[in-house]
């Protein structure tokens, strides 16, 4: 019996081609996306699932303000002294252990030589906490001491090839000593938050006995290894009673907040080693894939619905000769499975063959025997199982109900809810990809904003190189040098680029007492800064070279400081922008100095904040090289830059890149969802085009007959083809009306999340109906012209 039910189900397939094609190729390409999608999903919600200890894990974020400010700064940094002191003073911590942020560092084994961006340091107790596995060296030793490090897999093979790095050293920068190998790990998973190519011992950074008794100075990543996963809540109500009494009297209050290891990924808004993405973004992604799945699957059962009108005398010969109802049910339900297991098995295949443009798109490293696993098979199988009874059912259950002799007859004719259903099942289709288009729209839209925005400072044509102490102390030949190439024009140091903002200070005016701090972010630079980032002076003037070597003594206290501040850091200290200049403040208590000019606003982090108060000063302690270029001759220029680094920072490779790539960075999360909701709206829109496509096509057969008679009986092309579109278009423009309410609704929720955005204006949603309407004109008018066309002859002979 199971046999003959998949004879039969081929046989109606291959007989219907058509409709066969639309249905496999619909479903297909719905399945796909959603596998696609689903893989990016599981990726992303398996971030450090793979710690064995990290439900006991949380970071430790740092929140402080100062007296007399009623604003409170927050970071994901915190001092040496938060890993020394916790774990002796809560008995909730096991231990804890602080690492550094991303370094470059010039690494040398002979003649090889690599500028590495993935450099780290970490307490020797980093393996006790995370669960990186050691393939050579002592798990328990591998950072004990000051120039000990550790290197992933595939940089060992970089430097030693298939030799044994350990015990081997490394040249590290400009160090005079050496970093000795003392184990290889396996390279960290791509769904892991730490990152690093080589790891070296945090004492290896020689930090004085000074950075233990401060809770400022905060440049390092904290974590505590809590001794159980439920100890977070009452570790955190502890911190404000104990940071209170630690800052007594200090003018200052600071505090921590506990995040949990396992959820920093999608749920933090602080940065980690890697960038965070958003669990808001995750939902929206699982949305458009469940909408493609379902426009899919809407496309197959209203083209199967519609069809199965034309198995009626089938059914009712197949009742005479003796089928039971049972029997025409599962036949029904068995063609349909046997057309979703096709469409399962092609979309696994497509999947797995489109998985590296998708990993391109999305940029990620999703492997194709995820695919094949048991999860992902699972959901395959009952995809199919659902949509071959959702397709089977309505088949199954009318045309076994009728009286066989009624059928011969003929008179079984198209129910009223058969019409019904399959209208409903378009206008929700068409529903579904205007609300698409709309969201997608909004998107690029607020993407064009952000790219568009004007900043305060030039992104566009700024060289980024590193910079480094040796280099400091040779700045003016290098600044030199570069400028000989007429397209160099104008060449700065600084500590964070435009786009990476700034340490977090406290300032006050002179005429504020010492425990009136406010909070500030700040950025050593140059004399040439201004110019190179094109930032815009209001009031006063720029740093002099005279007053970049007053703050650059060996000894710090003998400088003489000299601030930029942005209007909003002058507003926050009482002044207009034009009174500022002149006037005397203190940055911290240990620099104190005048103010001698006054810069616009400029966005120093991403659109999602609001400008905060800014601080430029000059200090030796520089760590990038920004050079603005015409962009005339940019090949010859970079060449120019590349030699010149050659000749003067010979120790080094020439690395580069462009300060807009760092702009661009900030936004990723939002670029690959804009993308990624390019490519799939548009398939939605395709997907329900189809279905439209296909019922069309089903309709214009029906009503064969009925189109030769009006053409014989004088109708035109022109009103046979307005006759045969004129209840889908309605059915579009139903749809339309239903989807646009809830895509403006979505779209302004999605906005809400950026400080500075576009406005929804109504020519988004017009041109996104028009151009819905236009597509299902043209989709119903292909086949409605094919009929509105044919001889009439042949139609009234057909019988």
């Amino acid at each position: 019996m199971i046999k003959n039910y998949f004879k039969i189900a081929w046989r109606n397939l291959i007989k219907n081609k058509v409709f066969s094609f639309i249905n496999i190729a619909g479903l297909t390409i719905g399945l796909t996306c959603c596998l696609l999608i689903a893989l990016y999903i599981q990726h992303e919600l398996s971030f450090d699932k793979f710690e064995e200890k990290g439900n006991r894990i949380a970071r430790v974020i740092m929140r402080y303000n100062f007296n007399g400010s009623s604003e409170s700064n927050e970071g994901n940094y915190t001092s040496v002294r938060v890993a020394a002191v916790f774990p002796k003073t809560f008995p909730e911590v096991e231990c804890a252990i602080k690492m550094t942020q991303y370094y470059s560092r010039v690494v040398r084994y002979d003649e090889k030589m690599f500028d590495e961006k993935n450099f780290m340091y970490a307490d020797s107790n980093f393996f006790d906490i995370f669960s990186f596995r050691l393939l050579s060296g002592n798990i328990h030793d591998a950072l004990s001491a000051p120039y000990d490090v550790v290197l992933t897999e595939s940089t060992a093979k970089k430097y030693f090839g298939n030799g044994d790095p350990v015990n081997k050293t490394l040249r590290v920068g400009n160090d005079s000593n050496l970093y000795r190998v003392t184990g290889v790990v396996q390279d960290c998973p791509s769904n892991s938050q730490i990152q690093f190519d080589l790891l070296a011992s945090f004492s290896s950074l020689g930090l004085t006995a000074d950075y233990a008794d401060t809770y400022w100075d905060a440049n390092y990543t904290t974590y505590l290894l809590l001794r159980n996963k439920n100890a977070i809540s009452p570790l955190q109500a502890k911190l404000p009673a104990f940071m209170k009494k630690e800052m007594e009297g200090k003018g200052a209050t600071v505090n921590f907040l506990l995040e949990p290891f396992t959820r920093i990924h999608l749920y933090s808004p602080y940065d980690s080693f890697v960038p965070n993405n958003s669990i808001s973004y995750i939902y929206i992604l699982a949305a458009v894939a469940l909408l493609i799945l379902i426009i899919a699957c809407f496309t197959y059962v209203n083209l199967s619905t519609a069809r199965s009108l034309e198995r009626a005398r089938e059914v009712g010969v197949r009742k005479v000769i003796g089928a039971l109802k049972n029997q025409l049910f599962w036949q029904f339900i068995n063609e349909s499975f046997l057309l979703s297991l096709v469409a399962v098995l092609l979309s696994l295949f497509l999947s797995a063959l489109l998985l590296p443009s998708f990993n391109s798109l999305s940029n990620q490293q999703l492997r194709a025997q995820a695919l094949f696993s048991l999860p992902f098979m699972l959901f395959s199988i009952s995809v199919a199982i659902i949509i071959s009874f959702l397709a089977g059912i309505y088949p199954a259950l009318i045309l076994t109900k009728f009286q066989p002799v009624r059928v011969l007859k003929g008179a079984f004719k198209n129910t009223a809810s058969g019409q019904v259903l399959r209208k409903s099942l378009i206008v929700f289709q068409f529903a579904i990809s205007v609300f698409l288009i709309v969201s997608t729209f909004i998107v690029q839209q607020q993407l064009y904003f952000i790219q568009h925005i004007k900043l305060g400072y030039d992104r566009d044509h700024v060289v980024v190189l590193p910079l480094d102490d040796k280099m400091v102390n040779n700045l003016a030949v290098i600044k030199q040098q570069f400028r000989q190439d007429p397209d160099v024009l104008s060449v700065s140091a600084c500590s964070n680029t435009p786009v990476q903002g700034g340490g977090g200070y406290s300032m006050r005016s002179a005429l504020m007492p010492e425990d009136k701090q406010m909070a500030v972010y700040a950025d050593h630079v140059d004399e040439d800064y201004v110019a190179t980032v094109g930032l815009q002076m209001i009031a006063g003037r720029n740093f002099t070279s005279q007053e970049i070597k007053d703050a650059s003594n060996d000894d710090y206290q003998k400088n003489i400081y000299h601030f930029i501040l942005n209007e909003s850091a002058a507003r926050q200290l009482g002044w207009a922008a034009q009174e500022a200049p002149g006037k005397k403040m203190f940055l911290g208590n240990e620099r104190p100095g005048i103010v001698t000019g006054v810069v616009k606003d400029f966005h120093f982090e991403s659109l999602h904040t609001p400008i905060k108060p800014f601080v430029l000063f000059p200090e030796v302690w520089k760590r990038q090289l920004l050079v603005k270029v015409s962009g005339a001759h940019l090949q010859q220029t970079i060449s120019h830059l590349g030699s010149s680094w050659k000749a003067l920072v010979p120790y080094r490779p020439f690395e580069f890149h462009f300060l807009d790539e760092d702009y661009n960075k900030l936004y990723s999360s939002e670029t690959r969802l804009g993308t990624i909701m390019n490519l799939f709206a548009g398939i939605a829109i395709v997907l329900a085009c189809l279905g439209l496509f296909g019922l069309s096509a089903y309709t214009v057969q029906q009503r064969f007959k009925e189109i030769g008679i009006r053409k014989v009986l004088g109708g035109s092309v022109s009103n046979i083809v307005i006759t045969l579109s004129r209840d889908f278009i309605l059915l579009t423009c139903i749809a339309i009306f239903i989807a646009i309410p809830a895509a403006w609704w979505a779209s302004a929720k999605w906005l809400q999340s950026f400080s500075y955005r576009t406005s929804v204006t109504w020519n988004v949603f017009v041109i996104a109906s028009l151009a819905t309407i236009l597509l299902a004109i043209i989709t119903v008018s292909l086949q409605a012209i094919k009929a509105a066309i044919a001889n009439p002859v042949k139609s009234l002979r057909t019988e």
